[in-house]
C-alpha cells in the first residue's frame, strides 16, 4: 500500500466539490425552473448512492464493508426522517411553508458543517492508515534484515 492510495478518493472528493459549488452558484443565479430541474438531478445522485449502500449493506461479502454502508444507511434514513416529519414541529415557524423553508435552510448548514467534520475525520482516518502502512513497512524490512543476517 503505498501513500498515494487515497489519491483516486481525492479526486473523487475534489470533483464531488467542484459540481456542488457549481450547481449551487448557477442555481443562486438562476430561475426556479433551474432550481428545480438541479432538485431532481441531485434528487436522483442521492437515491443512486442510497441504493448502493444498501446494497453493499446487504450482499458485501466483506463484513468490515457492510457494515460501514448500514452505519451510512441509518444516518441518510434518520436524516431524511427529521428534515421531512420533525424538523418544521421542533422549529415552531408561524406558516407550514415558513417552517419547511427554515426547516431547508437549517438543514442545508446543518449538511455543509457534517461534510466538513468528514472530510476532518477522513483526514484522521488516511493518516492513520498511513502510519499503520509505515510501521508495517517497518516491521517487514526488520524481518528481512535479521533473516538475512541468519
Amino acid at each position: 500500500m503505498e501513500q498515494g492510495m487515497f489519491a483516486a478518493k481525492l479526486r473523487e472528493l475534489e470533483e464531488q466539490y467542484g459540481r456542488l459549488e457549481n450547481r449551487l452558484r448557477l442555481c443562486q443565479r438562476g430561475d426556479r425552473t433551474k432550481i428545480h430541474q438541479e432538485m431532481l438531478r441531485a434528487a436522483d445522485e442521492y437515491r443512486e448512492t442510497e441504493s448502493s449502500l444498501q446494497e453493499n449493506a446487504e450482499e458485501s461479502r466483506s463484513p468490515a464493508v457492510a457494515a460501514l454502508a448500514g452505519v451510512q444507511l441509518e444516518y441518510l434514513q434518520k436524516i431524511r426522517e427529521i428534515l421531512e416529519q420533525k424538523l418544521p414541529e421542533y422549529l415552531g415557524a408561524g406558516s407550514q411553508l415558513e417552517g419547511r423553508t427554515e426547516a431547508a435552510a437549517l438543514y442545508g448548514e446543518y449538511a455543509i458543517d457534517f461534510a466538513v467534520q468528514s472530510i476532518r475525520y477522513a483526514l484522521l482516518a488516511a493518516l492513520e492508515a498511513m502510519d499503520l502502512q509505515m510501521s508495517l513497512d517497518e516491521q517487514e524490512k526488520s524481518n528481512r534484515v535479521q533473516e538475512s543476517c541468519l
